[in-house]
């Protein structure tokens, strides 16, 4: 028997095997061939967009041109009037006159007191109440605490009224007092002097330094205090060594503040009726409005500014180096 012949023995070729066609090269992206660029994109160049921007100091002059208008120019008058005295001319006669005036001399110490005053006072008695409402609980304290943050938008004539109402020569103290004695006035006669006046502000003032204490309250571990209660440490070395440290920027930022506000302060004098209290303030609305000495209160006006800039800048390096 014979076996199978081989294809290639009889002459016939066999048929070839079927052959993949090359598939083109494709680029990273494989949307073309390898080294094809890209289509560029569609728009404007990225020179011819770089041109169109507007610089940023453009944003910023519509911000300042208002703020030179409503504040810078006035100032400038104010400083421009105090160098001009009634006879004409520019000179610094008038602040040389002020100087030496005693009347000057007086309201810079009745104002630098009062501010002094009122923030060692505010100082105090906002740590107290802050530590009370954060750490006694008590019925109401949210609601004592939320009350602050409202007590902050009342205008400060609000709180001398009020003060008026209860203390004032017919307000309600003396009414009590009269009528439990039949006494024809009443002991309360202070508001229209310093201490009134001293009365009033640290009222005011008092949640200014409340409100930053009470949040740095809420940031106090309260680990601390149960560990140094259970070592047997006694409340005042408590508030001393672990109370007092946390609140201290704080109290720097706050009272700085108030020192700052209180040396400011116009409606509280003027409405007490305090006519023997006579701060910066209200010496630049006697010459001005009273008397009509306009480079008079101008000098006064700019040595306030200069006091209060002092001041601001103090508390606003204070701010930064105690992280408040």
């Amino acid at each position: 028997m014979a076996s199978a012949a081989h294809p290639a023995a009889s002459g016939v070729a066999a048929p070839a095997a079927p052959t993949k066609a090359p598939r083109p090269r494709t680029g990273g992206d494989g949307n073309g061939p390898a080294g094809a660029t890209p289509p560029a994109p569609s728009g404007p160049p990225a020179p011819a967009r770089e041109a169109r921007r507007v610089p940023r100091f453009v944003w910023a002059l519509p911000p300042v041109a208002v703020l030179a208008l409503v504040f810078l120019y006035p100032l400038a008058l104010v400083v421009q009037q105090s160098v001009t005295p009634d006879e004409g001319g520019t000179s610094f006669a008038p602040y040389g006159e002020v100087f030496a005036s005693e009347a000057f001399r007086s309201a810079l110490t009745t104002t630098v007191w009062l501010a002094a005053g009122s923030t060692v006072g505010c100082l105090v008695l906002g740590f107290v109440l802050a530590m009370i409402i954060a750490f006694v609980p008590f019925p109401g304290c949210r609601a004592v605490a939320r009350f602050i943050d409202v007590f902050l938008s009342f205008p400060s004539f609000l709180i001398t009224l009020a003060l008026l109402f209860i203390y004032g020569n017919v307000g309600m103290a003396n009414g009590v007092w009269t009528d439990l004695t039949g006494a024809s006035s009443g002991p309360f006669d202070f508001l229209t002097t310093p201490w009134g006046v001293l009365l009033a502000e640290i009222t005011y003032f008092t949640p200014f330094v409340m409100r930053p204490l009470l949040a740095a309250f809420s940031q106090l571990d309260s680990g601390q205090l149960e560990v140094a209660s259970s070592l047997g440490a006694k409340p005042a070395r408590i508030v001393r060594q672990v109370i007092l440290p946390e609140a201290l920027p704080a109290l720097a930022a706050g009272g700085s503040l108030v020192l700052v506000m209180c040396l400011n302060e116009f409606g509280i004098v003027l409405f007490t009726g305090a006519k023997g209290v006579t701060t910066l303030p209200m010496l630049v609305y006697g010459k001005a409005i009273l008397e009509s000495d306009y480079p008079t209160a101008c000098v006064v006006a700019v040595v306030n500014i200069v006091i209060s800039v002092g001041l601001y800048s103090l508390y606003r390096m204070v701010s930064r180096r105690v992280g408040a």
